[in-house]
Formats: C-alpha cells, sequence, structure tokens
C-alpha cells in the first residue's frame, strides 16, 4: 500500500495547508485509486545531462524537452542508434518544461516565462512564440486539444491554435486535490502524471478529473545508477502503435518500458 499512502498522504497535505477541496459530483470521487505494479520490460541508455520535462514517443523517436536555466533545450533520440540530436536551444533565462506533438507542430512550455515555444516538425524550425498566463509544467494532446498542468491541481484544456482555455479539469484523488501534476501523457483516452518529487505515477479519468489509478514506480532506477545529479522521476512516453510505455527522469542514465501488472 506504499504508493496509495504517498499519493493519499500528498492529498491530505495540500488540503491540510490550505488547498482548495473539490466539490464532490459523485460517489466515486470518495473512492480510493486502485494501486497498480509494474515489470520492466527493457532498459535503454538516456542522456544523462537531460534534465526531463516532457517526453513523446513518435514514429521510432523519443522526442524530449529539458528544463534547467541554461541548458533548456529541445531534442530527440533515435532509438534504433540512440543518438541524440538537439532541435533548439532555448535562451539562458528561460526554463523548458512540458511538449508535446499535434500533427507537424510541436510545443513546448516554459515554466515561468509564459511562452510556449512552437516547432515544425519537419523543417524543426521554430515557427511560432504563443502566451499564457500561470507557470507550465506537463503538456499532452488527445489529437485535438492540448492539456497543460501548471502545479495547482487543474489541469487546462488549450485550443492548440489561439491557446484558449476551452476547460478545466479538477484533479481530484480520494476527495482531495492533487496539486504538484507534472509530466503529462495521454494514453488510451486517460492522462497519465507524473507528481513532482513522488515515484508515482497517477492515471486521470480525463471527464471527471478523479484518479483512477495509482501506478508504483519505486526503486525503478537501481542505486548503483545514482550520481549527485540524479533527481526525480519524470518523464512518460506512449508508442501507439506497439502499446509500449517508456518511463525516465530528470538527469537518469536510463529510460524503462514499462508494462502495468
Amino acid at each position: 500500500m506504499r504508493a496509495i499512502f504517498y499519493i493519499l498522504a500528498a492529498c491530505a497535505m495540500v488540503v491540510s495547508c490550505g488547498g482548495k477541496r473539490p466539490k464532490a459530483n459523485n460517489s466515486a470521487v470518495k473512492v480510493a485509486p486502485q494501486m497498480v505494479d509494474i515489470e520492466v520490460v527493457k532498459s535503454f541508455d538516456h542522456q544523462q545531462s537531460a534534465y526531463t520535462q516532457g517526453l513523446q514517443f513518435v514514429d521510432g523517436v523519443m522526442w524530449e524537452g529539458t528544463g534547467e536555466y541554461g541548458s533548456s533545450r529541445l531534442q530527440y533520440t533515435d532509438m534504433a542508434t540512440g543518438r541524440v540530436t538537439v532541435v533548439a536551444t532555448l535562451p539562458d533565462n528561460h526554463f523548458g518544461e512540458g511538449i508535446t506533438l499535434l500533427g507537424d507542430r510541436i510545443y513546448q512550455l516554459t515554466w515561468q516565462n509564459g511562452i510556449m515555444y512552437i516547432y515544425d516538425r519537419k523543417t524543426l524550425k521554430k515557427v511560432d512564440t504563443k502566451r499564457y498566463k500561470g507557470e507550465g509544467w506537463g503538456l499532452t494532446t488527445d489529437g485535438q486539444w492540448l492539456y497543460m498542468s501548471d502545479g495547482t491541481p487543474d489541469i487546462r484544456v488549450l485550443d492548440p491554435v489561439t491557446l484558449e482555455v476551452k476547460r478545466r479539469i479538477s484533479v481530484v484523488c480520494n476527495g482531495a486535490s492533487l496539486p504538484y501534476l507534472n509530466e503529462l501523457e495521454w494514453i488510451d483516452g486517460k492522462i497519465w502524471a507524473n507528481v513532482y518529487t513522488l515515484n508515482q505515477i497517477v492515471i486521470i479519468n480525463p471527464e471527471n478529473g478523479i484518479v483512477e489509478k495509482v501506478v508504483n514506480l519505486e526503486g525503478l532506477l537501481p542505486e548503483s545508477e545514482y550520481t549527485p545529479t540524479t533527481d526525480v522521476l519524470n518523464g512518460i512516453a506512449y508508442d501507439k502503435e506497439s502499446g509500449r510505455i517508456f518511463v525516465t527522469g530528470k538527469n537518469w542514465s536510463k529510460l524503462f518500458e514499462i508494462r502495468l501488472l
């Protein structure tokens, strides 16, 4: 029950510190999420200098957005060869965050700059920048809309052209608001989200914001792979064609293909 305890403790902490408690729309809000363990299918080398903020797999290529002032970038890795190609480097005063690909566009958030960078996937050139209010954390898409987290319990559903907020999803865990939602990935109609500083992933119903499952990834990176720069779990990618799921962390030496049990 360790994973459930961590997530529920995080929910309780937010409530006790004055976080807004959502109104229950139905009895399901008060139902504790299911705990799910994983098995590692395969591990891959991961660029240890990459402070992973966003991750997405498309057509055999692993796209990645990295953070930290002075070293934030957009890059991709050829999974067959392991070769890393840097597409863009952000200004030194911009802290890169989540990324997603929709059509021929690549979208990249910044943490506190309120700027979204947009690139053309074919030419790899920056084609636009757009502004948004608040912080940028995680980003994903269902193929039509963008879904953006900002450190609060809310996920904004955005028009990909105008960034107009179409609606907000208030994420609820066992009846309490759950903040610190970080990297996001859309998998089979659900939103998977890292919770910042925790070694768990929550699986969210986008229709009502309820956390339905908690995926336990405690101990995923072996202690032998830790260095002074190794940071928290962050990064979820989904291969739609094969159903493979990949996860990694900030400055991790490994990327893992996992399967839910």
